[in-house]
């Protein structure tokens, strides 16, 4: 080789070896995802397919993943069974009343401890923690005693009550972090202006807090909903009174499961929750983001 001539450049390591390292961290974070999401919906797509399955497919022996043939039987089965409305309103009734008592409680108390400073705030804030990660199915018998013992069983505002009490510390702490996030200065502005400390939160802060109302009013729907182990207990002789997680145990008799009913009326039943998450979906969203900015 000559002295004039150029020097070849070195080949680049890896060139050619295949994709970068945060391509491949990447394909595989969306194969997880998509594995967890497939987990996920499986089950909730089962039971849809199911309920709309003939009675002859389902107890086939060979399991298909769409049925041959596609009935309503099962629903109309389920919508035609026994006390289908009235557990129906029972359920709406008891799930609105603990909403919203919750949120009118959390919201004071929320206020209280993001902007007042008063002696046994912390430990208040810790109390409300620990009911948080308390398991309420351990309470079901004391809670069980208590309304026995006061004659409130088999009542539908003991049931309002219970879920109450289940949903309140996550409003509270859900709440809390919207309050704190929201500058002072505007509530401080406001009163400056000649308006009081009541309607400045009114006028102000309020308005401000409606994705935390409506991640908080989400939650405590889907957890008074689908609860069932408090409303089998305590609801025992008013049958009446039942609300519909505990309706959907009446599809079993002595000749087994009617599994095309159980899963039209297991059907029926997720709609309002999947229905009232696409509403406040995106309020939902952007309020767990903006609740957990400050604490």
């Amino acid at each position: 080789m000559s002295a004039g001539s150029p020097t070849p450049a070195p080949a680049r390591r890896g060139a050619g070896a295949g994709p970068r390292p945060r391509a491949r961290r990447r394909l595989l974070l969306n194969s997880a995802a998509c594995l967890t999401i497939a987990v996920c919906v499986f089950p909730v797509y089962w039971m849809i397919t199911t309920a709309f399955t003939p009675h002859r497919d389902i107890q086939s022996g060979t399991p298909r993943l769409l049925p041959h043939t596609w009935t309503l039987q099962h629903f109309r089965t389920a919508v035609a069974a026994d006390g289908f409305a009235l557990f129906w309103r029972n359920s709406l009734l008891v799930t609105a009343g603990a909403v919203l008592l919750a949120l009118v409680v959390a919201l004071g108390a929320s206020y209280a401890v993001a902007r007042m400073r008063w002696r046994g705030r912390r430990p208040f804030m810790l109390l409300v923690f620990i009911a948080q990660m308390a398991p309420w199915e351990a309470l079901i018998i004391p809670v069980y005693i208590i309304s026995r013992d006061t004659g409130m069983l088999d009542r539908l505002p003991t049931l309002t009550l219970v879920y109450f009490m289940m949903t309140l510390p996550f409003t509270i702490v859900v709440l809390r972090g919207f309050i704190a996030a929201i500058p002072p200065e505007l509530e401080e502005a406001a009163q400056v202006d000649g308006c009081t400390r009541r309607h400045a939160f009114r006028h102000i802060t309020f308005p401000l807090l409606a994705p935390g109302l409506m991640t908080t009013s989400l939650f405590g729907y889907i957890t008074a909903w689908n609860e069932f182990a408090y409303a089998n207990f305590l609801i025992i002789k008013q049958q009446d009174s039942r609300t519909l997680p505990v309706w959907l145990s009446s599809f079993q008799n002595v000749f087994g499961t009617d599994w095309g009913a159980t899963m039209a009326a297991s059907t029926l039943f997720a709609l309002p929750a999947l229905a009232v998450f696409l509403l406040l979906q995106r309020h939902v969203t952007a309020g767990f983001a903006a609740g957990a900015v400050k604490g």
